[in-house]
């Protein structure tokens, strides 16, 4: 099998050589499938995985935008629309300078499989630029957005493409987005997710992937009838997602002693309280500044330009960005005890890192079924642009905490094995790409 799966990767290495971000998200794939398909050999006739591992199509494109100072700035944009079996592309934008068609591949191909996980009748799909709005006026990253919109609404749309944010996307962005949209197209539609709840937005979107890798934990310990409530828990990340994981585990009982940015991370031993992430979400959403001020300003450790894998803690909750967590972050973690980790970000651990938990049999949550809260309210947020209706905040609550139950079932149906042991993992992966690839089989080669 192990040389099934290497002749598999040679073909997309060929193509895709360069892009190893891309490969890595695949091969974590091609270990769970390529053994599947051998045992379902329709899927490997039909060469399914190899398809959904191409793109549909890849867009390209220049930003062209005026600074403060009058002077021309040059970026370049893209989507990727991997697969639209089951649904119209979906997934956010990222601004970040890391952005590059490599880790946007990896995204969308990711996305595939989170988006099929979640019910919903949407294809995975990514995009962004290599923008930083960090540093820039809202008058900069207007222009920019505008700019960026002026080419990328001839390929979006509420039935073909429905981007919504992700790194350096947020509220701002998106408006400014959706008001050049409808600036061009005359329309208003349920073109992006994420909107403010005044003008189509969903409520709990902001909330919804923090709450849900906190709902999918729930039930990874409601199996060994347990909970977390007394647990220490370790958190990556000061954005969105961690914000909304820590405020629900707060409300679940648990202890978070972590917070962090791209500068180092704040060690708090007496816990993260509402107050304190109040103040966490003001510094960040608000002022946007680093989170050591959060460490002057409760009197506790600031430690740069580490992450804080090495704090010991019951649950670690990856929720920063991809690779953020390596086979040496893991070792240390499971030797202090930590026996759950799950993923708020995007393939924050490399294969080395998913290796040890497995070996180790930690509960391991991968970021396509435990992160997929977010796209699964975007999902809802579509549904009721449709409708153009709005539900309360308890009716989307209820509904995202009941698609994270059936995506942690079917992960438990596709991952148990014969030991007991749950492989999380490898049940996302078969659970995701089963009905994907049943809808490709039955629209043919296209």
């Amino acid at each position: 099998m192990k040389t099934a799966i290497q002749e598999f990767m040679k073909k997309i290495e060929l193509r895709n050589g360069h892009e190893t971000e891309f490969l890595q998200a695949v091969y974590e794939v091609a270990e769970s499938i390529v053994p599947f398909a051998e045992h379902n050999p329709k899927y490997k006739i039909h060469k399914i995985l190899e398809r959904i591992a191409e793109p549909e199509r890849v867009l390209i494109f220049r930003v062209p935008w005026l600074n403060d100072q009058g002077e021309v700035e040059i970026n370049r944009g893209y989507r990727v629309q991997m697969n639209s079996a089951i649904g119209p592309y979906k997934g956010g934008l990222r601004f970040h300078p890391s952005v590059n068609l490599s880790v946007l591949k990896f995204l969308a191909f990711e996305q595939v499989f989170k988006n099929s996980l979640t019910g919903l009748p949407m294809g995975g799909g990514k995009g962004g630029s290599d923008f930083d709005p960090k540093g820039k006026s809202d008058a900069e990253v207007m222009k920019f957005c505008q700019s960026f919109m002026t080419e990328l609404y001839r390929h979006v749309g509420a039935d073909i493409d429905v981007p919504a944010g992700d790194i350096g996307v947020g509220a701002r962005e998106i408006g400014f987005l959706f008001g050049q949209y409808k600036r061009i197209k005359g329309e208003f539609t349920g073109v992006l997710t994420g909107k403010g709840p005044e003008w189509g937005g969903s409520l709990i979107r902001p909330e919804a992937t923090g709450y849900g890798v906190v709902y999918f934990v729930a039930e990874m310990l409601k199996l060994r009838n347990d909970s977390l409530k007394d647990k220490r828990v370790i958190v990556s990340g000061a954005g969105n997602v961690a914000q909304y994981t820590i405020e629900k585990c707060i409300e679940m009982g648990a202890l978070v002693v972590t917070v962090s940015d791209s500068e180092g991370y704040v060690y708090d031993p007496e816990g993260i309280d509402a107050v304190k992430l109040a103040f966490i979400m003001d510094l960040k959403n608000q002022k946007r500044g680093r989170i050591k001020t959060y460490a002057k300003h409760f009197n506790c450790t600031f430690i740069e330009g580490q992450k804080p894998w090495s704090v010991k803690c019951d649950i670690a909750f990856p929720n920063a960005t991809q690779n953020e967590l390596d086979e040496a972050d893991a070792r240390l973690l499971v030797e202090n005890g930590c026996f759950c980790v799950a993923e708020g970000a995007n393939m924050p651990s490399t294969p080395g890192a998913i290796h040890v938990f497995e070996q180790a049999k930690i509960l391991y949550a991968p970021g396509k079924a435990a992160n997929a809260g977010g796209v699964a309210v975007s999902g809802l947020e579509m549904s009721q642009n449709s409708l153009r209706y709005s539900w309360d905040r308890e009716k989307v609550n209820i509904k995202l905490k009941q698609i994270i139950e059936q995506i942690h079932q079917v992960c438990v149906k596709y991952g148990k094995e014969e030991s007991g042991y749950i492989n999380y993992g490898r049940g996302a992966n078969i659970a995701g790409f089963v009905k994907v690839a049943d809808a490709m089989i039955a629209q043919g080669i296209v």
